[in-house]
């Protein structure tokens, strides 16, 4: 176990001399400024734990001869076949950015449908992996923006969004995978034009006559319904709540005369329900349950359904009997489950296990006695697996009084450690419909062992899993008070014994990177060191400049910058307009290609603060969109992260048995 001790913040500009050297480690497609060199010994300490890997559970093999995983070992992760538990990885997938996909349903010869899109731009296009004719043929049109949904259960046919039409509305269309011309109007029929609304299909039902729809207006309204395959007609479908309610997910019975639904519709927490099409009648069945569905499967031979508990961020998994009503608890370890579907033979379900001390890992776990089958044994980087640490969750109050949960990662050696405090991070998750979930993180794990440093995962209000009200308490002009929820943190921290509120550095992406900067100008002589990842400085500018297809979604959430009033608030709260107050360390990373939060808000953020001659690190990338994915990118990413985020170090490093000199780490390190 490695650690260190951390001195006293020194915060210091970066020389210009420092700042223009060229990084021999830096990927080409990574333009940065004012960021110093990479140490060689952090970039090779860092290497192991950026070389775990993990492998995600994407499907049953038709002939039920394995299971397809999602896996890195190049760049970018692709898809392996694993014929049986522990066997050799089977590569089937060979592109140059992160693939996605799944076997086409019953299909004899191993086909698979993939999703690519390409430099993070989010515009997936879909190819065709025929696995017998060694050929991969792409049958969407290489420019729109393209989402798999419900399948025909022959995999003959699957409904696909997509904005082909006119680059804006995400319509849905019914596909032939295999046609002959894989883009004509006979394989793409319109099947529903959406006309700004968004809609998705969830289920196909088995006798291939209906299709199972809902339109998603925000995280906390949803409207389910039913389409006729043939006829095109709609029927919206009620719930039982005299007001706005979201619908999670649907799947058909097998018999196709009543649906499996998750919705809050009555509820604090998304429930399952039956609802019976003939009646209109609903039955719950996962009463006394008080958290949230996660997901669920059906059986399409015996009608069992599987489903998942998010319970304080970790999964419980059930199964259903619906002709007896029996519901029994499968045993799991204390995970995050997620991607459940039944084996062909219906005796068995696939998952994907992640845990907070272990990468994540594809799994099966047979229904008759609940033994667990391990798939893949992902490497781990030459780390010890005994070394990395699980967190413990606490509530704080906030500045209302309402308690606020958190995860919080603390050094395997915190017990036995000295009387000198621990620095900390606290990262953000994104959203903000979001939550974080106790799952393995290498940068979390390398900053507690190698460093010596707290890490503390808040679900500030607004984050899913604690029902609809929490949900909805930052909603429009009450952002800001998921801001406050920061500050109620850092009081928490100040009374802990073992922790030092004197050093303490703020990291997010997305939605995050806005409360990074939110926090910045808040609580900014509090706060050592801000990472602003893919994040947003200013509403006004990110409403009117994301994605058309977003844009809606995103002004449900966050409030209508075209109504005078909702624009008031946001400028008085964009941190664009009160980078005046930012007084810490701040690192800004971006991709160019990001279609969601605008390149342009790092941009702004950026320039703005140099403008008043104070010094912002940045790390753009030319071939990456919302978040870097391929690895050489990720890995210099986190380095840097490092840099900015750990601070002065009076300390021998642990990077082998070399020494950083302190005036280096004075330019290198702010916390």
């Amino acid at each position: 176990m490695r650690q260190c001790a951390l001195g006293l913040a020194v915060l210091m500009t970066t020389s210009s001399a420092i700042a223009d050297e060229i990084d021999p480690l830096k990927p080409a497609a990574i333009q940065t400024q004012e960021v110093p060199v990479v140490p060689t010994e952090l970039m090779a300490r860092l290497s192991q734990y950026q070389n775990t890997r993990s492998a995600a559970f994407r499907g049953f093999a038709p002939d039920g001869n394995g299971i397809l995983i999602a896996t890195r070992f190049g760049n970018a992760t692709q898809l392996h076949r694993v014929a049986q538990p522990g066997g050799a990885r089977e590569q089937l997938t060979f592109f140059d950015e992160p693939a996605t996909g799944r076997f086409i349903p019953h299909a004899s010869d191993g086909a698979l449908l993939l999703s690519v899109d390409r430099g993070g731009n989010e515009n997936a296009q879909l190819w065709l992996l025929n696995r017998q004719q060694f050929r991969t043929d792409r049958i969407s049109d290489g420019k729109s923006r393209n989402m798999v949904g419900a399948w025909r259960d022959d995999g003959s046919e699957l409904i696909v969004t997509s904005n082909r039409r006119n680059g804006k509305d995400m319509d849905l269309y019914r596909v032939n995978p295999r046609a002959t011309q894989p883009n004509s109007a006979d394989s793409w029929q319109l099947l529903l034009e959406v006309n700004g609304q968004t809609w998705q299909a969830d289920d196909w039902s088995l006798d291939g006559k209906r299709i199972a729809l809902q339109r998603y207006v925000s995280a906390n309204e949803s409207y389910p319904a039913l389409l006729d395959v043939e006829t095109k007609q709609r029927t919206d479908l009620p719930l039982p709540t005299d007001g706005k309610a979201a619908v999670e997910q649907m799947e058909f019975a097998p018999d196709g005369k009543s649906l499996y639904v998750t919705t809050d519709a009555g509820s604090e927490f998304l429930r399952l329900g039956r609802f019976d099409i003939d009646t209109n009648k609903w039955m719950w069945l996962s009463d006394g349950l008080n958290w949230d569905v996660d997901e669920f499967k059906v059986e399409p031979k015996s009608g069992e359904i599987a489903f998942l508990i998010n319970e304080h961020g970790l999964s419980r998994l059930f199964v259903l009997n619906p002709a007896t009503g029996q519901r029994r608890e499968l045993n799991l370890p204390q995970c995050v489950a997620s991607g459940l579907e039944f084996s062909p033979d219906g005796t068995a379900l696939g998952l994907t296990i992640a845990k907070p001390n272990a990468p994540a890992e594809a799994y099966s776990i047979r229904l008759a006695d609940d033994t667990l089958t391990r798939w893949a044994f992902s490497e781990v980087g030459g780390l010890d697996p005994k070394s990395f640490v699980a967190p413990t969750r606490i509530e704080f109050p906030s500045f209302d009084g309402r308690m606020i949960p958190s995860f919080v990662f603390k050094p395997r050696s915190a017990a036995n450690r000295d009387q000198k405090k621990m620095p900390v991070l606290i990262s953000i998750h994104g959203g903000p419909e979001s939550q974080y979930r106790p799952i393995f993180s290498a940068a979390t794990q390398f900053f507690a062992n190698e460093l010596g440093i707290t890490v503390l995962h808040p679900n500030v209000r607004g984050s899913a899993g604690y029902g609809k009200t929490y949900l909805q308490l930052d909603n429009a002009e009450k952002r800001e008070d998921s801001v406050k929820d920061i500050g109620g943190l850092l009081d928490w921290i100040a009374k802990q014994p073992d922790l030092d509120v004197s050093r303490v550095a703020v990291i997010g992406g997305s939605y995050g990177g806005y409360m990074v900067l939110a926090t910045l100008t808040h609580f900014g002589d509090r706060i050592k060191a801000g990472i602003d990842n893919v994040g947003i400085c200013n509403f006004i500018t990110f409403l009117e400049k994301t994605a058309a297809y977003r844009v809606d979604l995103r002004r449900a959430e966050y409030g209508d910058e075209r109504q005078p009033a909702m624009r008031s608030v946001f400028e008085r709260i964009s941190p664009l307009n009160n980078t005046d107050k930012i007084r810490s360390a701040l690192l800004v990373i971006h991709g160019r290609n990001d279609p969601r939060v605008p390149f342009f808000e790092a941009e702004q953020i950026a320039s703005k603060v140099r403008a008043s001659g104070r010094s912002v690190w940045t790390v753009f990338a030319d071939n990456e969109g919302h978040g870097f994915q391929k690895k050489e990118n990720a890995d210099f990413q986190r380095a840097i992260d490092f840099q900015r985020g750990v601070g002065d170090v009076w300390r021998r490093s642990h990077f082998g048995q070399h020494k950083f000199r302190r005036q280096r780490l004075q330019e290198v390190c702010l916390f």
